[in-house]
């Protein structure tokens, strides 16, 4: 089974890519869902992230607090990576575990940080959804509240888009419409399919 990972920066439209494969019915392991499921109160994740950052990251509930976990590591390289060291190992196992249980010719992994971690041995391909830096800002704004400068701040503090685009195997851009957007991954899907078929790995980009 070929082993697609999709990646993007924020705002590009991953998870509505990701969506419209899986309408197509592509098997899709979203990363960020693993890593939510993991995290639920009492779980193993959740109390080692506790004791390696203080119950200030946690709710009153005992839920993790998202938003205060997100400042804390943010632009904070020491903390970012005590807490991937804590996840990563428990996502990966996780996705392959997932990955080994389907039967499909071919599936998405949808992984935020594909090229800047070793998630990337995972996949056989690279899909990367790109979009404008002007698009990705109106969308994280739209959804997230934050004025420009709090969303221009998030993009640069991420890996730029010539450095994703330089190891896609496809790209797929999202500065259109809708339905634009169908159409690409419709025209990806049959190209990947086809090439599936046919055994050659070799599909055109």
């Amino acid at each position: 089974m070929l082993k697609i990972g999709l990646t993007g920066g924020i705002g590009a439209g991953k998870t509505t890519v990701s969506n419209l494969f899986l309408k197509l019915g592509v098997p899709v392991i979203d990363t960020d869902v693993i890593a939510r499921e993991l995290v639920t109160p009492g779980s193993a994740a959740l109390n080692e992230i506790a004791e390696a950052f203080g119950k200030k990251v946690l709710t009153r509930g005992g839920a993790l607090d998202r938003k205060r976990l997100g400042q804390l590591v943010f632009s904070n390289d020491a903390a970012r990576e005590k807490l991937e060291a804590i996840l990563h190992p428990r996502i990966r196992k996780a996705a392959l575990h997932r990955i080994k249980a389907l039967k499909a010719s071919y599936c998405i992994l949808v992984v935020p940080l594909l090229i800047e971690t070793d998630f990337i041995r995972l996949v056989d391909k690279v899909l990367v959804v790109d979009a404008s830096d002007h698009n990705r800002i109106k969308r994280i704004k739209a959804r997230s509240g934050l004025s420009e400068a709090e969303a221009r701040n998030i993009l640069d503090a991420q890996t730029s888009r010539s450095e994703r685009l330089s190891v896609a195997d496809y790209v797929i851009e999202n500065d259109g419409t809708a339905a634009e957007l169908q159409a690409k991954v419709n025209e990806l899907h049959r190209l990947i399919t086809s090439a599936c078929k046919n055994g050659t790995g070799d599909e055109k980009k």
